[in-house]
């Protein structure tokens, strides 16, 4: 499979860092950003490449040349096959795909050269395949989605609405932001292009919202822009802990599965409208924290009220995008939600019928933390399970978690606090 690097950008904003030298070419801890990408691919097997440059593009071809060679920096090889479209005049992002599309494989690779990550991207291309779409876009939760383009997608990730950041956006939405990196069918080069200069979100990608071709693929995997001084010195300080390596899904995760009311937001019995949901002081703090620490942030919720009719699985969405919402304004977001929506007693009005049922995902069954084990590689003897009910500990233990409890009361727990901050101050 090809892997296109698209290295042609000028990266003005982060020219304080480092003017004479194109911005893939900026070192991380010794090491330019770009031969990180490069090794990181290589390292899975996506060692045939072509890097599109402009701007000061010689530097980047000189360095890593047609790949046989090896590092001047690590000395070891970089062993890939390298080749390089340079475009004389400038073709926006997307341009050169159209000018070296009889190169490309029919599924390939396209990445941005100046963003940090560590990915795995077998289940990258695993998930392409399975959705059948034309293209399937890296999506993350970040700290800043006020300021960030956003995705809206259906319940299969299937995209209905790209959102750019000049576009108005609703007043709820979830964190999915386009981390850079896609997976692309070399048809989707077949549209006709009225012009040389080439946006990849705007011309290409953004006219497939809505078409049932368009899909995301939302990981926890580091990937960070480093545009701007501030999130350079922050990609640095990142590996320089490890965290970019950590977060490959290819090594176990740890994480801090959450229950929701009375944990996250406002305990208010059964909450069923989106102005009921309430933030508890403190909390994006501690979810912040969170994000920093290494720990995945997971919300595992019972929701019986969906079996028992008093709120729909559309009205819970757009209460947890509030959720998402609040959290983003702080800098804080959780990498995923899983909710039970079952309830097993019967004899409610407006009861669900189907839902009805004794499964395996209500608390204290393990169900959701299961799932979550699953789809982000977790190890659960190194994660916690932290809630303010009886249900929340048990789940914990029967996932094989540490436990905690907000409250006074004794279920088994390994921590008992008052709050998530003070947990996640004492414990981490």
């Amino acid at each position: 499979m090809k892997t296109v690097i698209m290295a042609g950008g000028k990266g003005t904003r982060i020219s304080s860092i480092a003017s004479d030298i194109p911005k893939p070419m900026i070192k991380i801890d010794g090491i330019p950003i770009l031969e990180r990408e490069i090794d990181c691919l290589v390292q899975q097997g996506f060692d045939d490449i072509i890097i599109t440059v402009s701007h000061l593009g010689r530097i980047i071809m000189d360095y890593f040349g047609d790949g046989s060679g090896t590092s001047p920096v690590t000395g070891k090889p970089f062993g890939a096959h390298i080749e390089y479209y340079n475009e004389v005049q400038p073709l926006g992002n997307a341009g050169a795909l159209f000018k070296i599309k009889d190169k490309l494989s029919d599924t390939f690779l396209l990445l941005n050269a100046d963003a940090a990550f560590d990915v795995d991207f077998h289940r990258l291309v695993q998930a392409h395949r399975k959705n059948g779409g034309l293209a399937t876009l890296f999506t993350h939760s970040n700290s800043h989605p006020y300021d960030s383009g956003l995705l809206i997608t259906d319940d299969k990730g299937c995209v209905v609405q790209w959102l750019t950041k000049e576009d108005q956006r609703p007043e709820w939405y979830a964190n999915c932001v386009n981390a850079g990196l896609h997976v692309l069918d070399k048809k989707i080069l077949d549209m006709p292009v009225t012009s040389e200069k080439v946006d990849l979100d705007r011309q290409v990608l953004k006219p497939l919202a809505g078409s049932g071709k368009l899909y995301i693929y939302q990981s926890s995997e580091y990937v960070e822009d480093m545009g701007t001084p501030a999130r350079y010195e922050k990609v640095c300080k990142a590996y320089q802990t490890g965290i970019v390596q950590a977060r490959n899904l290819h090594h176990k995760q740890k994480a801090i599965f959450l229950d929701r009311d009375g944990t996250i937001n406002k305990y208010v019995g059964y909450l069923t409208k989106p102005k009921e949901f309430e933030l508890l002081p403190g909390v994006a703090e501690a979810i912040r924290k969170i994000n920093n620490s290494g720990y995945l942030a997971i919300v595992v919720t019972n929701q019986p009220g969906i079996a028992q009719g008093r709120l729909t699985e559309v009205t819970l969405q757009v209460i947890h995008h509030k959720m998402e919402t609040l959290l983003g304004k702080e800098g804080a977001f959780v990498n995923r939600i899983y909710y039970c929506p079952h309830h097993p007693d019967k004899g409610f009005e407006g009861e669900v019928p189907e839902l009805k049922i004794d499964c395996d995902c209500r608390k204290p069954k393990p169900g959701m933390l299961l799932q979550a084990a699953e789809d982000f590689n977790i190890d659960l003897s190194s994660s916690w399970m932290i809630g303010d009910d009886e249900r929340d500990v048990g789940a914990g233990k029967n996932a094989g978690c540490h436990t905690a409890l907000i409250g006074h009361q004794d279920f088994g727990q390994e921590k008992t606090v008052q709050s998530l901050l003070q947990f996640v101050d004492e414990n981490f």
